[in-house]
Parts: C-alpha cells; structure tokens; sequence
C-alpha cells in the first residue's frame, strides 16, 4: 500500500554503547528518508562514542572500538544529522522509548536543540503492541482458536493457561529458538528443564537487578555498574555490597548477591 505521506519521515535505528540515554553513545546511524513524492533518502554511518564499547553492547550489533576508532565524534556529524532529518516526521521500531531518546540526548550534547513539538512521532512497536494483543485471551485464541469465558476470574485464567502451555508445546516441538539479536538459544522441547533454561536463560534475581553475560557470569543490571560482573564492581568498590544490603532491594536480590560475594572472595 502508498503510504499516504504529506511531510517526510525518517525512519531510523541507532546502535550504541548501552541502553542508557543519559550515559550510553551512539555508535551507528542509520536514517531512511520517505519524500511525498516516493523517493527514497538514506544516510548511514558509524560513529566513535569516545567511551568504550562494552563487550554485551558489540556482542549485539558487532561493532567494536577498533572498528570505529577513525570515525568522527556525533559532534562532528551532528549538523549533517540535523540537516538531513529536517523537518520529518520520525519513525521506527521502539523509537519512544529508547532511539529518539538516544538521538535527542547526542543532538543536545552537540548544542543542538532537536524540536519534537511539531513533528508525528511513529512507532511500529508500539502499533505491533495495540494491534496484535499479548495478554492472555489474546494468547488464548491464538494457540487454542477459542474465546475465553470469565476472563480475570482465577480459575478460568489458570485453566486456560494450561490449555495454551500444552498447544505451545506440541506448536513448537522441534523448533529452534533464537533471541531478538538472532543468537542461537537451543530447540524447543517437551522437557520442563529445557523449557525453564530458554525461558529463563540470562535470568539471575526475580527483579531482574542481576543478569548473565554471554559468558555465564552474573552482571549488574541497573545503576552505575551496569554491565559489570558483580564479583568486578564490590572489588572497585566493597561498600556497594552494604548499600545494597540496606536499600530497598527485595530479599531475593540481596540473597543473589550475597551467594556470588560468598563464591567469590568470602564475606568480609
């Protein structure tokens, strides 16, 4: 179908250094520019963060410091960013919540004041999400082509979960799994441990505070450690651990990190 476009949109995706807009940098662009008239525009190109590129990062989208050592600074290309935009509408896939952010963020740090007021913002996402529902009578349907009665009653939700579990299972026996970056997870089978490993596999604490790298070590999820290995960041700084102690972390977090602080180097 023609898109029905009166003003330009640039759809665009970024790659950078973390998902952090306030401390993570760019380290690629790329903007695909719609015209009114059916034309096409597309600018692209890689960026040197001036930060290093953590490992989780490059794992993900392949770029490492030595690949962009000799690029330019955002700063240096911001103007040409800037102008290439121009006055279009923005689009993406979950652009609201984390590339026009990171690009608003990097225009900012170079001195320029990229306005959103005036232009449509369009979100694939978050049309993907309105559209195409993922609660339970959604799933319901789908896996089991039936409507569920007495949907958020207890029990017609429990049963009707176990009714999805067993059609996900026989849907996807034999199927390998891949994650959203395309990495290899393993195949779907009818095996409750296998399922649990797939479903759960970078899982450390229910909160999700800790996290496992690509090398089965437990990493921080959140705050100024971000990315690090947990036995890493109480080394930098041993009072971290009684910060955590005392804040308001569920128990099950403060037990994970006591369990990797015993494995590591002991209580002290």
């Amino acid at each position: 179908m023609k898109l029905n476009i009166k003003n330009p949109i640039a759809f665009f995706d970024l790659e950078a250094t973390g998902t952090n807009v306030s401390t993570d940098r760019i380290v690629e662009i790329s903007v695909v520019k719609l015209l009114p008239d059916g034309g096409q525009q597309i600018y692209t190109r890689r960026v040197n963060p001036g930060i290093p590129i953590p490992l989780e990062a490059s794992l993900i989208h392949g770029i490492y410091d030595k690949d962009i050592k000799s690029e330019p600074f955002f700063k240096d290309i911001a103007k040409d960013v800037f102008q290439f935009i121009g006055q279009a509408d923005l689009a993406g896939f979950n652009v609201l919540k984390y590339d026009i952010p990171l690009l608003v963020e990097e225009f900012l740090r170079s001195g320029i004041d990229f306005d959103l007021d005036k232009r449509n913002l369009l979100d694939a996402q978050k049309i993907f999400h309105l559209m195409e529902k993922r609660n339970l009578t959604a799933a319901y349907k789908f896996y089991c082509g039936r409507t569920l009665e007495n949907a958020h009653s207890a029990e017609a939700d429990t049963l009707a979960t176990v009714d999805v579990f067993r059609a996900q299972i026989e849907r996807y026996q034999g199927e390998e799994v891949e994650d959203l970056q395309g990495n290899k997870l393993g195949v779907f089978e009818n095996d409750m441990k296998k399922i649990h490993d797939l479903v759960n596999e970078k899982m450390v604490d229910l909160a999700g505070r800790f996290i496992f790298n690509s090398q089965g070590e437990e990493i921080f999820n959140f705050g100024k450690h971000k990315g690090k290995t947990i036995e890493q960041a109480l080394k930098e700084e041993p009072g971290y651990y009684d910060w955590m102690m005392k804040g308001d972390f569920p128990l099950d977090t403060k037990r994970k990190l006591t369990q990797v602080k015993l494995r590591g180097f002991g209580m002290k």
